[in-house]
This record gives C-alpha cells, structure tokens and sequence, in this order.
C-alpha cells in the first residue's frame, strides 16, 4: 500500500511528528495541517487517499471538518479516520455519524498503527471498488 497519500489533520505537533513518521517509514506520502480549515483546504487540492482527523482541533473541531468533507463533492469519497485522547462512545457514535469509518484512540499504538491504517485503506478502497 505504499504511496498511497495521507492527510493528517492534528493540531499537536509531537502527535503529528509521531503519526507521520510512523506512515513515512511504511512507505506513505504523508501530508499534514494544523487546523481544520487548512486540512479540508488540502483535501479539496490533493486529494488524499486517507484522512486521519483529530477531533479536538481549535476552531473547527474534526466533527465539524469531517461532515464539511462529506458534504463536498470533491471530498466526500475520501475516507476519514477519527484520531482523538477521549475515546469514550459518544466521541466514537458522533465520529462515525459525521462520516468517519473507522476511530483510533490517542496515544496511537506505535506498534500497531502503520498495520491499522493499511488495513483501514485497503478496506475503504475495496468498499469503493465495488
């Protein structure tokens, strides 16, 4: 699955540094923004193969974003991940309403990550084939 491109959206630059280099070393192009506003911006230019979206953003949050990408024609196909720290079920039930297939709780497990976001993509992908 390499060379498939990641949008991270994640406002805490240790956790950015840390999910990038992670998908880096899998042989992902990693791309990444700071807010949400940014982040649809880059959607809607590059159109990346995965979005990870943190859901406590400033401004914006990843909910909000999430659903602004789903309303978006150019976007909407995009699969997004949910990525936050409060992994209780109404974040989960309100990740996957706006859109999201899929939510990892935060501090990502470094070890099973990079093997989580190829199986998210291969899935979403084989979803959108048909």
């Amino acid at each position: 699955m390499s060379h498939a491109t990641i949008l991270i959206i994640e406002d805490n630059p240790m956790n950015m540094e840390l999910a990038s280099d992670l998908l880096l070393d899998e042989g992902f192009d990693v791309i990444g923004a700071e807010d949400a506003v940014k982040g649809i911006e880059m959607a809607k230019a590059d159109h990346p193969d995965l979005i990870l979206m943190d859901l406590q953003l400033p401004g914006l949050d990843g909910i909000q974003a999430t659903h602004l990408l789903k309303e978006e024609a150019s976007t909407r196909d995009i699969p997004v991940i949910a990525l936050t720290a409060h992994a209780m079920s109404n974040h989960s039930a309100m990740a996957k309403e706006a859109g999201c297939i899929a939510f990892i709780s935060k501090p990502i497990d470094v070890m099973q990550f990079p093997d989580q976001i190829s199986e998210l993509l291969e899935e979403a992908q084989s979803v959108a084939a048909g």
